[in-house]
């Protein structure tokens, strides 16, 4: 490591809570493989400040691709925050902030991509529709959602979902999971003391 880790708003020490409806607790994934990946990063940040209160990020993490591994790495990070919005007003937000950033729907399932946003869990709601399912199905696979996600919501306890599997917290998650390709950015040695912030913020 060339410095601290790079972190999206400052660090995340805010207990999660799971049993309020509306507003509610949100956590949001976010990953970027192409161009300048800390600067989409940063554009997801801003998207989702406008809709989603005491916003709070991980550490960003660098992490190989999964899926279709012939592409270059990810930057990912997670973050939580409080919305009066509802799951499918969010995940219209995060599509939205997607194709603000450049993001073009066009080629291979988890094949690279500008900016990339998930909604991975929404208090402990669970949901199995046709366009968004919650918990997102595929975390408690990722070790590069886990890893960041429990710095900064470790106890959040993930239900079963439709995918099944029991209740557990995404601290029990991420030890479970191989995390061999997923380490915290080590940036640049002209970028090692950057502090990402949502752009626009104080």
């Amino acid at each position: 490591m060339t410095g601290a880790p790079v972190l999206l708003n400052g660090p995340a020490d805010t207990p999660v809570s799971q049993s309020q409806p509306f507003p509610a607790r949100v956590a949001v994934a976010l990953g970027s493989n192409l161009g300048d990946r800390l600067h989409y990063l940063r554009t997801g940040i801003h998207h989702l400040s406008q809709q989603v209160a005491d916003l709070r990020s991980s550490s960003v993490y660098e992490s190989e691709p999964v899926g279709v591994t012939e592409q270059p790495r990810f930057l990912n990070a997670c973050c939580v925050g409080v919305t009066a919005l509802k799951p499918r007003e969010i995940l219209g937000m995060l599509k939205e902030a997607e194709r603000v950033a450049g993001r073009r729907r066009k080629g291979p399932r988890f094949g690279p991509r500008v900016l990339d946003l998930d909604l991975l869990l929404f208090g402990d709601l669970t949901l199995n529709g046709p366009e968004l399912t919650i918990p997102h199905p595929r975390m408690r696979e990722r070790a590069f959602v886990l890893v960041p996600l429990a710095e900064i919501a470790a106890e959040w306890v993930v239900p079963g979902g439709a995918e099944g599997g029991p209740d557990a917290t995404v601290r029990e998650l991420a030890e479970r999971v191989d995390r061999s390709g997923v380490h915290v950015y080590d940036p640049p040695a002209e970028d090692a003391e950057i502090e990402l912030r949502a752009e626009g913020a104080p």
